[in-house]
């Protein structure tokens, strides 16, 4: 952190009766104090304390003083400004360019006062890059409210909460957003570890807080140990790892408080808490969040009921919050009560498209079909015959927002386009759709359905560049170099295309691959005759080929700057004609998904370039910074373990390294120090370049100096900001105009928290939903006798009292005890097989070792194959887990090809009708009838899928992917 102190001179001129001769305020100070003018009138005795550091005064608080206070109290606040023994200075800030407000009018002095010093504390925490949390202290309630979760980093309190903080002379180190681990009893708060209730002194996941560390004798360690619940270090009866620092939570800042799930107690319970009892205490879905009590009568109605509730307050005397109902989702165990739990969990709310906002969308009937306007025809360069334009995506997909492009030009130079719907045209800034795209910031993709971020008349239609119609498009057209490819020069503008082809990845493949005969599964040329079809084949075959050949040199170049090609499997999302999901397939890595990801990566780096180029300091890029080098620590052990070096200096070393550790023997391996790589890497994240220094733009995992998001509009609200920024770029080259409402830095960094923000409750919704249906796959199997419970796992962590396991066939990752709760350790016998006995186990580096009393022993190695038997751990209160038991400490041999397929599809069958029966019951048991309208899932675009129907072509052979530590592109 960089040292503050006076403004210079270009921030203007120092008020002057004021000096702060030099001084310079601690840099290792936690956060800076800024008074507001009240405060500073009213307890300057108090801020005049040695212990408090890092204030600042504001030049408005000090007027204040000088005005209303009396030359006396003013000198005495000139000698504390002057005085090197206090950690405080002035700042300027009326006659700063960006801090200054005029007082508007009817409003009184007091108001701009604190709404000036306010904007100013803004201006402060951004000078600083973010970096360091500035926290206003005021007695000013109403300011407290409007301005107390305006700026994330900028904290607005009361000053005798603060003092009530400091009489205790604790050491506050940090003010840090509550972020633990997955239990009520223990969690991880920026790297201070804060175990128990008690040191949580009523704070809740989520909230902003300030934290006393605690002695380094008091400091304890996080627990190596397989868990119940992931973080609870009192479950395992384990010794912990090294100490940590530890502490205990002295402030709340910031109450970051939400609509919670919550289960009812049972009959049982409820008795247990006396007869009369009208509070009840209810268990939130969330591990992390303590119980709530409730006031209600409906207890035992709702016992078998999935409910919400709402946190109202939280008492000094009670250990427990106060809480009260708001809805009920559905019965426990139902899959619509499941799904709408993780949708509120992760505070998602998408309901049906308004009128207002559908009212804005054009008309494309077939009594009614749009057309191109013939001034936009004008305006844009028109591609419908000179170029042609063709997309690849995943068969069955209807959003398709890119297309591609190559030709010669007549220089002999190639042409390479990249074509993007035009979403801008038609979502027009402020408007309703254009509200709510924000509000909703992304498309949200579970396991069984959608919810678009647009309509479906621009996702699925207008704004979908299919194949044969006329569409609006954002094109970034570079002139390569025939031989080299290097780029020449880049066009940027608005277009008129008609795509000539609509491909699916698997077709343009064979097409790259030579093999012709695939043409009759591409629509365009069926109605041919043969000289047609010949020569617009050749056409296609050579484009297809000479984008690949250009891709290849795109990524051998950034390959040569350390781009990553990290683990992850992708999954195709199949839908039918009304929108539902139909089949989740795995994607095959077929050489033209590169292809294609890499003319998209081109893009959306030029015109992150571009964009910066003409706003410098508010445009939306995103940055991926380098990971911290601990957090690589298992990965390199892990990777030790088998004979290979990982070198994780920088992103090329480390690419260089996975590309090297390679086991001929289990291809396996390669692909979990893989995911090791990308769990250890830290989120991509939008940013205002405003925000920080050019150096911080860097995307690690993709080597790029600066990155975007441009190419997906459709399900992307950052790519309709990065389009309007480039229209208002290319307006400024042309010296016209500029008509679009750009954000400014401020506002653009709040707009890109949100966006952030959302996309984390994308990606936790994703991978819950996907937890939940696995689970739902598993939940009705005997794992004693079901063939398909029995897997092959491969051991990827060490733990104290068992292993971490991930089992290739369904993707799956999860812990297998090797001591039970009992305190009997697994034991092997000559067989292979698996059974508890009395002994003990002892941990090493890549190993653990169960040794029974009777001697016998078995090891258990890194990367060991072993036999896994797959089954499900209920739980009323909270999400259903996967739960993994070795069985044998030899690989899994799976059953013979022909055999297993058989009982695969006899599952299949078995399974169709048994979740249709299920579904049924528990429809019929709450008296719901649900009477769903195809017509309004296709207007409003909110698929609905057939619950675990996709698993059924899914599981066999899919790989889901991990999100757990997601941190895409």
């Amino acid at each position: 952190m960089p040292q503050t102190s006076c403004p210079s001179e270009e921030d203007g001129p120092l008020h002057a009766g004021f000096v702060n001769d030099g001084k310079l305020l601690s840099s290792d100070v936690t956060h800076y104090v800024i008074p507001d003018w009240k405060i500073v009138q009213d307890y300057l005795e108090i801020l005049e304390f040695a212990e408090l550091k890092g204030i600042i005064f504001m030049q408005t608080a000090c007027q204040a003083v000088q005005h209303q206070r009396g030359r006396r109290q003013y000198n005495k606040l000139r000698n504390l400004l002057k005085d090197a023994r206090h950690d405080c200075v002035l700042f300027a800030n009326e006659f700063q360019q960006h801090c200054y407000l005029p007082r508007e009018r009817g409003e009184s002095l007091e108001k701009w006062q604190t709404r000036s010093i306010y904007n100013a504390a803004v201006w402060y925490y951004h000078h600083c890059q973010d970096r360091m949390p500035i926290v206003m202290v005021t007695e000013d309630e109403e300011a407290i409210q409007q301005y107390g979760s305006e700026t994330e980093g900028v904290f607005v309190i009361s000053f005798k909460g603060t003092l009530n903080v400091n009489k205790h002379r604790a050491q506050i180190e940090a003010f840090v957003r509550l972020q633990g681990a997955s239990s009520k009893d223990s969690g991880l708060v920026s790297d201070v570890l804060i175990h128990g209730m008690k040191a949580r002194n009523r704070s809740i996941h989520g909230d902003v807080v300030v934290v006393e560390l605690l002695p380094k004798n008091d400091w304890k360690g996080r627990t190596v140990a397989l868990c119940e619940n992931d973080g609870d270090d009192k479950a395992s009866g384990e010794p912990p790892s090294e100490p940590m620092p530890t502490g205990r939570v002295v402030g709340i800042l910031q109450k970051n408080w939400r609509d919670y799930v919550v289960t009812f107690p049972s009959k049982e319970e409820v008795q247990s808490q006396g007869k009369n009892a009208q509070k009840i205490l209810v268990t939130p879905w969330d591990y992390r969040i303590p119980k709530i009590r409730i006031s209600t009568q409906q207890a035992e109605a709702l016992q078998d009921f999935r409910v919400v509730v709402r946190i109202d307050s939280w008492e000094s005397t009670s250990v427990y919050p106060n809480g009260h109902f708001v809805r009920v989702l559905g019965r426990i165990g139902d899959l619509e009560a499941e799904i709408a739990t993780i949708l509120v969990e992760n505070s998602i709310s998408v309901v049906p498209f308004s009128e207002a906002q559908m009212c804005e969308m054009p008309v494309n009937t077939p009594e009614n079909p749009w057309k191109v306007n013939p001034e936009d025809e004008r305006e844009r360069r028109d591609l419908r015959k000179t170029h042609l334009v063709f997309s690849i995506d995943p068969k069955g997909c209807e959003d398709v927002d890119d297309t591609l492009s190559v030709r010669t030009l007549h220089n002999g130079n190639l042409e390479l386009g990249v074509h993007i719907a035009d979403v801008t045209h038609f979502v027009a800034p402020n408007s309703y759709i254009d509200i709510e795209a924000r509000t909703r910031a992304t498309t949200y993709y579970l396991a069984d359905r959608r919810y678009d971020m647009l309509p479906s008349v621009l996702s699925a239609d207008l704004c979908s560049l299919l194949g044969g119609v006329d569409r609006y498009a954002v094109s970034v057209m570079w002139e390569l170099d025939k031989t080299s490819y290097e780029i020449k020069k880049v066009w940027y503008g608005r277009t008129i295309i008609r795509s000539a082809y609509k491909l699916f990845y698997e077709a343009a493949q064979e097409l790259l691959d030579g093999n012709v005969s695939i043409v009759d599964d591409i629509p365009e040329f069926r109605n041919l005759d043969e000289k047609s079809r010949e020569a617009r084949l050749k056409e296609l075959v050579w484009a297809i080929g000479k984008l690949t050949d250009i891709a290849r040199h795109v990524r051998a170049k950034r390959d040569r700057c350390g781009a990553l090609e990290l683990e992850g499997v992708e999954v195709r999302v199949q839908l039918d004609e009304k929108k539902n999901i139909h089949d989740l397939i795995p994607k095959q890595p077929l050489e033209v998904h590169e292809t294609v990801a890499e003319c998209m990566i081109l893009a959306n780096h030029w015109v992150a370039k571009k964009i910066w180029e003409s706003f410098p300091h508010q445009a939306l890029l995103r940055q991926h910074p380098p990971p911290h080098q601990e957090f690589f620590s298992e990965l390199r052990e892990c990777a030790k373990a088998k004979g290979f070096v990982i070198d994780t200096r920088s992103n090329k070393t480390l690419a260089d390294s996975l590309d090297k550790a390679n086991d001929p023997n289990d291809p396996i391996v390669n692909r979990l120090l893989r995911s090791m790589a990308t769990q250890a890497m830290s989120n991509a994240l939008y940013f205002s370049t405003g925000s920080c220094a050019e150096e911080e733009f860097h995307h690690y995992g993709l080597a790029l100096d600066k990155y975007t998001h441009f190419t997906s509009p459709i399900r992307r609200y950052s790519d309709i900001i990065v389009h309007r920024l480039l229209m208002a770029a290319i307006s400024k080259d042309k010296k016209m105009e500029i008509k679009e409402n750009l954000f400014s830095n401020k506002d653009l960094e709040e707009l890109c928290r949100h966006i952030n923000n959302r996309n984390r409750a994308a990606q936790h919704s994703q991978k819950q939903s996907t937890e939940l249906f696995q689970c739902m796959y598993f939940k009705d199997k005997d794992p004693e006798t079901e063939e398909r419970c029995i897997s092959d796992g491969v051991i990827y962590s060490i733990r104290t009292n068992g292993v971490l396991v991930f089992i290739p066939r369904f993707g799956i990752k999860g812990a297998a005890y090797l001591k039970n709760k009992d305190g009997l350790v697994i034991s092997c016998g000559a067989d292979s097989r698996s059974e508890w006995k009395p002994g003990s186990l002892q941990r090493f580096q890549n190993k653990i070792t169960s040794t029974t009393t009777e001697g016998a022993s078995v090891t258990f190695h890194l990367f060991d194959h072993v036999t896994v038997r797959i089954s499900v751990q209920a739980s009323r209160c909270h999400s259903d887990t996967i739960r993994l038991e070795i069985i044998s400490n030899k690989p899994y041999m799976i059953p013979d090809t022909e055999c297993f397929q058989q009982s695969v599809l006899l599952l299949k069958s078995e399974l169709v009708k048994e979740v249709t029966r299920s579904v049924e019951e528990a429809q019929l048991a709450q008296e719901v009838q649900v009477n769903v309208i195809q017509e309004d899932y296709q207007k409003y675009c909110q698929t609905k899928g057939r619950s675990l129907y996709l698993l059924l072509e899914e599981i066999r052979d899919l790989a889901l992917l991990d999100v757990s530590n997601s941190s895409g592109v």
